[in-house]
């Protein structure tokens, strides 16, 4: 169902949505110019594209470094299209015409992309072509992997495979090795605990990970611990970004790292593990290169004789073989950790290889059908995660309604309890934070380091805060009417960014179509949210803010309000010497972070009391424990607060102020 309907949204996105909208919503770059082909280390054929007019970073920080979206990722496919001229030329914006190939993103910057072409044939298509763009295109590819793992899964009648179905599937128990556990000094009693169940598992182990509790630090011990058992091991995980983080901090453990696939974003660091780096940087490679050169070389060639042509190819191309082969059984010889995303477990490079143990990490993000991607090459699966913060991305509510949200984590969580290893003490949030979620989903079960327990910004300072938004309103209309007499340009930019609502909804929520698409905004909770913000500023002091690099993350669950915030932001003078401190992001692209300050805006503002996606509780989770020693939420409470989870939060915020 949600393949379905995935492919529906993109005929639909390709067909009835214009070129602008597109382009806006950062799943389009055009116009395009052609630049250099050649063949990278892999001997595919690669040709670079930049975007003109494209996106200005000369801002150069966190805040506004995605006001202008790209969706565009390393190994992500792409189609090529051109515009009809005609529609232009008469400014009625001119029809599409797809190329009918597909190829994929290699490598993405800012600007610049490089894509892997299929053929040369299509490459030449594209240079004889005029008013190019690039769109992304369905990821039937993914899909298909998946498929086939849920195959092959179903029909396995025996083996391991067919026993790893049961165990996380039926009644049948985990079982376990008996030896003495080993003790780690440097790690808390339940981090210890729960990587020695990871080492006596025989079947599946999970390791329960709530925020700041140190999930990564366990794994990666157990990682390591698992490796003066084994002599390699397979690490995946759902997207680039959390297979780059667990590999960079393995790297920092001393554990040689094979990273398979593209990675989103490589840091310097993991630059130099990447297959594609290794690989060229064998010495070996030098030899590699000539032999294909020459190939190419040959085929280009039209002159001698055609027998002599085809032996002198085929001597070549047997050398090739063997170097390339040559190179493979180095490298991987010398990797004790093979790193990839769950999907690149199926890729040619790992074709026919098995594993003593396999871990995923950010299990509870990743579908159960892609996590059997990876779990036929093992013997065992280790799951880090935690189920309580965001779920998989699903585009589809039937197919959501139909369980594709329940991941395998949450599967073994609750048949196989005896299998999961709960992190207790956490290292991120002061207490007053920290007791909400903790009651609410922890079942009181967590407990705050002595070391941060008690810590705070300010002297008599109340470190969780709900600020109506509702009763605030004048505040803000007040603020505005003042704010917009000092500075004509910063009134321009608030007008532009309410494009489409009308007065009556500025203290209301609007849906509107912005740079990230259609979503929903509040303008009048915007400006009380950077009002808060200022004052808490002015109360901190800017020179202590500079000086202790207090950094602070302002979270909507709507794209729209974030693109709002941001705009009001920018064109806002006195956000300026702090503009390296504050990230403006969705509660998804907080994920994984924390800040000292964290001011949500939860938009929601109507008669009846509807709150949407408001209601999957485990964002929520995510955006309140992001928190290190100040939380401020802002919201409508007789809108929000008819939900009983927030109606308790609400009071929680009330009992720390009074």
């Amino acid at each position: 169902m949600e393949y379905a309907h995935e492919k529906e949204e993109f005929q639909r996105l390709t067909e009835a949505t214009g070129i602008e909208r597109k382009v806006r919503r950062g799943l389009a770059w055009y116009p395009l110019a052609l630049g250099r082909s050649y063949h990278n280390s892999l001997d595919q054929l690669v040709v670079e594209v930049t975007r003109e007019g494209g996106l200005r970073n000369e801002e150069n920080d966190e805040l506004y470094e995605e006001e202008s979206p790209s969706l565009f990722e390393p190994g992500k496919p792409v189609c090529f299209f051109t515009e009809d001229a005609s529609g232009v030329l008469h400014g009625t914006g001119g029809m599409l015409h797809y190329f009918k190939f597909v190829a994929q993103v290699s490598f993405v910057e800012e600007n610049r992309m490089v894509i892997v072409m299929p053929t040369a044939e299509a490459l030449e298509l594209l240079r004889g072509s005029s008013r190019l763009g690039v769109q992304l295109y369905l990821d039937e590819q993914t899909y298909r992997l998946m498929f086939e793992a849920l195959d092959d899964v179903i029909q396995a009648k025996s083996g391991r495979l067919a026993e790893l179905r049961e165990i996380c599937h039926s009644t049948l128990p985990c079982g376990k090795f008996t030896f003495d556990a080993v003790r780690f000094p440097w790690l808390n009693t339940s981090q210890q605990a729960a990587v020695n169940e990871v080492l006596w598992a025989k079947d599946v182990a999970v390791v329960h990970g709530p925020p700041g509790t140190g999930k990564t630090t366990t794994l990666v011990e157990a990682i390591y611990e698992t490796l003066r058992r084994e002599n390699q091991v397979l690490v995946c995980a759902q997207s680039n970004m959390a297979v780059d983080w667990i590999a960079e901090k393995l790297v920092d453990r001393g554990v040689s790292v094979l990273r398979i696939g593209n990675p989103t974003r490589v840091t310097d660091k993991m630059l130099g593990f990447t297959y594609e780096r290794r690989f060229e940087s064998h010495p070996l490679y030098t030899e590699l290169w000539a032999v294909r050169k020459a190939i190419r070389d040959i085929y280009a060639s039209k002159s001698g004789n055609n027998e002599s042509r085809h032996q002198k190819i085929a001597r070549l191309k047997d050398r090739a073989v063997d170097l390339e082969f040559t190179i493979n059984q180095a490298l991987f010889d010398d990797a004790k950790v093979i790193a990839c995303t769950l999907a690149g477990s199926a890729n040619r490079l790992l074709m026919g290889m098995k594993f003593g143990t396999l871990f995923i990490d950010e299990a509870a993000q990743a579908l159960e059908a892609a996590c059997w991607i990876a779990i036929r090459k093992a013997h065992r699966v280790v799951l880090a995660g935690d189920h309580r913060q965001l779920p998989p991305t699903i585009k589809s509510p039937e197919a959501m309604h139909g369980g594709l949200d329940k991941t395998l984590m949450q599967y073994i969580v609750e048949n196989k309890p005896q299998a999961v290893s709960l992190l207790t003490m956490q290292y991120r949030m002061c207490d007053a934070i920290m007791q909400f979620p903790n009651r609410e989903f922890y079942d009181g079960q967590l407990s705050s380091a002595p070391e941060v327990k008690y810590r705070g910004i300010l002297d008599w300072d109340v470190a969780l805060e709900w600020i109506d938004s509702k009763t605030e309103e004048s505040f803000t209309t007040t603020q505005q009417a003042s704010s917009s007499n000092q500075n004509s340009k910063k009134t321009r930019a608030q007008s532009h960014a309410t494009a489409g609502a009308s007065s009556s909804q500025q203290g209301k929520e609007y849906t509107g179509e912005e740079a990230a698409g259609l979503s929903r905004a509040n303008m009048a909770e915007a400006q009380l949210t950077l009002a808060t913000l200022k004052h808490y500023f002015e109360r901190i002091g800017t020179e202590r803010l500079i000086e202790e690099r207090v950094d602070v993350g302002i979270i909507s669950p709507y794209k729209g309000q974030v693109y709002l915030l941001r705009r009001l932001m920018k064109h806002d003078k006195c956000w300026k010497p702090l503009r390296h401190l504050i990230t403006v992001n969705t509660v998804d692209g907080f994920q994984g972070q924390e800040r000292d300050i964290i001011v949500i805006s939860l938009v929601r503002s109507n008669e009846q009391g509807d709150i949407g996606f408001l209601r999957d509780l485990r964002r929520m989770n995510v955006a309140i424990t992001r928190a290190r020693m100040k939380l401020i939420i802002i919201g409508d409470r007789s809108t929000i607060c008819r939900m009983p989870f927030y109606k308790r939060l609400s009071e929680y915020a009330d009992e720390l102020t009074y």
